[in-house]
């Protein structure tokens, strides 16, 4: 691997800042919508008696930050420094860093009488939501109430976003923000008592802070980094500089895994037709995303990079799985006609890659679970609901279950709903 120099924190606001802003679009926000009525009494009746002594773990989830989570944590003399929660003048509630706009917080589209928001990304005020996107009590009831004993979440805003909090010019400020993300999302695991796992964010425009974050997280208890497929974007090295070898050495040894969430590798926004409206632009980008683990999956097999970290563990998470057959051989194919000068690197194949490294997820999809479980590996597929996003399966998580893997085995069962995630995730049940 390459040698590299660390990279500087950013003093501008170029388009990674931006990228906080757009997380979610502001015309997500906007009137409009359909409320889909759910009758939440016949859907909230627990885990199907079908799948008793089965702990089913939602591996991808969503909690939102609470207004008042980097100002009631940070010391006082950077309380005025902290992302805080300011109402537009177009009625939406948004994130800010000073006078900069961080973008809104992030998807929730269960409204908090439990009926659904269709078309649109979220409520434009956190309290028309329900309470469950970001307090921990009421997520806990969710979760009871769908069947789910554990859910591994992600954060929902673009608050923590590297590239965005590189363009703020104060290291330090950065630093602390993504502390104070960490330390939540470790009172979150221990007040939901070992049920609610929340990804860590780390300092990565800074190796040896990233190293000593990423060791402070394991220390406190977490179960795995987020990370961007494509760090060099916002001016840090690629995964195939020697710049994230101590870091990925230290995820070998723990069994932390590196998860990626949707996509970035590429920008589907650039692939619709000019003309769309929001719901059909939204509707094709959302596909793309999932689809482009792909491109994930694919940096990965060629690099090299899992050759030298034998043990490193991977998530594609919100990725789907019926595309994973098709693309890993197509790589198979690619691995005979494009890559001949790499066979000193490259020592395995693309399906021998993905069984030792890689586990993906699957939400809404009936033909992937149902015709292609062995194919893909049952040991490498997990289940998640995305709750509370719009694409979330809600209601009817149950139902969903029983209509995908109701005709495969109980240890089958179990392996997609709880062991799978226990193992990338090393969970304490």
């Amino acid at each position: 691997m390459a040698e590299t120099k660390e990279p500087e924190i950013a003093t501008e606001e170029p388009e990674m800042a931006a990228n906080a802003r757009k997380y979610w679009s502001a015309e997500g926000y906007t009137p409009g919508g359909v409320i889909r009525e759910v009758d939440y009494a016949s859907q909230s009746g627990g885990m199907d008696p079908s799948l008793a002594g089965i702990k089913i773990v939602d591996t991808d989830t969503h909690i939102t930050e609470a207004p008042d989570l980097f100002t009631s944590r940070a010391p006082a003399a950077l309380k005025d420094k902290m992302p805080y929660v300011k109402l537009d003048a177009d009625g939406v509630e948004r994130w800010y860093v000073g006078d900069r706009n961080f973008g809104s917080m992030g998807g929730n589209v269960i409204r908090a009488d439990n009926n659904k928001l269709l078309g649109r990304l979220a409520f434009p005020k956190l309290e028309e939501a329900h309470p469950g996107g970001h307090k921990i009590k009421e997520r806990i009831q969710a979760m009871d109430d769908m069947g789910v004993y554990a859910q591994i979440g992600f954060q929902n805003s673009g608050v923590t976003q590297a590239g965005s909090l590189m363009s703020l010019g104060d290291p330090d400020l950065a630093l602390m923000i993504i502390q104070i993300f960490n330390d939540a999302s470790a009172e979150y695991q221990e007040v939901s008592g070992n049920r609610i796992f929340n990804m860590a964010h780390l300092p990565f425009w800074d190796q040896k802070a990233l190293e000593t974050e990423a060791r402070r997280c394991f220390d406190m208890g977490l179960k795995g980094f987020v990370l961007p497929d494509t760090p060099e974007r916002v001016g840090v090295p690629s995964f195939l500089q020697d710049y994230w070898t101590p870091f990925l050495e230290m995820c070998e040894a723990t069994g932390m895994p590196l998860n990626f969430h949707l996509n970035a590798a590429i920008d589907p926004n650039t692939l619709t037709w000019d003309g769309f409206g929001f719901e059909q632009t939204l509707s094709v980008v959302a596909t793309m995303f999932s689809i482009g683990n792909a491109a994930t999956l694919g940096n990965w097999m060629v690099s090299g990079r899992l050759d030298q970290h034998p043990k490193l563990k991977i998530g594609l998470i919100e990725s789907g799985m019926g595309w994973v057959p098709f693309a890993v051989e197509a790589l198979e194919h690619q691995f005979n006609e494009m890559l001949p000068s790499k066979a000193n690197l490259l020592h395995k194949r693309p399906w021998e890659y993905f069984r030792d490294h890689f586990w993906v997820t699957y939400w809404f999809e009936t033909v992937g679970p149902k015709l292609l479980l062995e194919t893909i590996g049952v040991d490498k597929v997990m289940f998640e609901t995305d709750f509370p996003h719009p694409t979330s399966l809600y209601p009817g998580v149950q139902k969903h279950i029983q209509t995908t893997l109701g005709d495969y085995d109980f240890a089958t069962k179990k392996k997609v709903l709880q062991d799978n995630a226990t193992k990338l995730y090393n969970l304490p049940f």
